[in-house]
């Protein structure tokens, strides 16, 4: 394999147990172990903080779908133009609606995708925090209970916002690139 992203950064070799059986669980999951998982793979610390929290905000018990919080990812990553994230999870939304155009909407305009009033307010939401968050106002969490989010799914939502603002910077500046599989799947 080549470098994950665009910094020498050796993996740990070699892997921790715990580890390999998770990138051993990813090969047989997905079929490839996710470059942004081998990007952290050179400070195991640091992978597991990363995985912890991935783990935690897009696949633990939520009121947000998995399809919503990977919509959310897609958006944001959209907005902050990162490459990896917008592959990725685009990917991930094809895969979970079945519907390629979603996907390739929610990377290329969201407003263009065919969306009900939750998800354009929580899209809406997740657009306003990336570039403005400062700006946030009680009327904007007010729209989001308007259409039934809670106060908790407002808080998962802020959270996965948050860390995927993060994340994308992390991969932009680090010039991490994605699995090329990615670029085939769920069309």
């Amino acid at each position: 394999m080549t470098q994950p992203t665009a910094l020498d950064l050796p993996r740990v070799d070699p892997l921790p147990a715990e580890t390999q059986k998770y990138f051993d669980t990813c090969q047989d999951k997905l079929g490839m172990v996710p470059n942004v998982l081998q990007a952290y793979a050179f400070d195991i610390d640091k992978l597991n903080a990363f995985t912890g929290m991935y783990n935690d905000l897009m696949l633990a018990q939520s009121g947000l779908s998995k399809l919503e919080r990977e919509m959310v990812a897609v958006v944001v990553s959209s907005i902050n133009r990162c490459w990896y994230c917008q592959v990725a999870h685009g990917a991930a939304v094809r895969a979970l609606s079945g519907d390629p155009a979603l996907g390739e909407a929610m990377v290329m305009n969201w407003r263009a995708a065919k969306l009900d009033a939750r998800q354009f307010a929580m899209l809406g939401f997740a657009e306003k925090v990336t570039k403005a968050s400062a700006e946030v106002l009680e009327a904007d969490r007010q729209a989001l209970r308007d259409v039934g989010l809670s106060d908790r799914d407002i808080f998962d939502l802020a959270s996965v916002i948050g860390f995927f603002n993060m994340s994308n910077r992390v991969a932009s500046a680090t010039g991490m690139e994605p699995n090329p599989e990615y670029h085939g799947q769920a069309r």
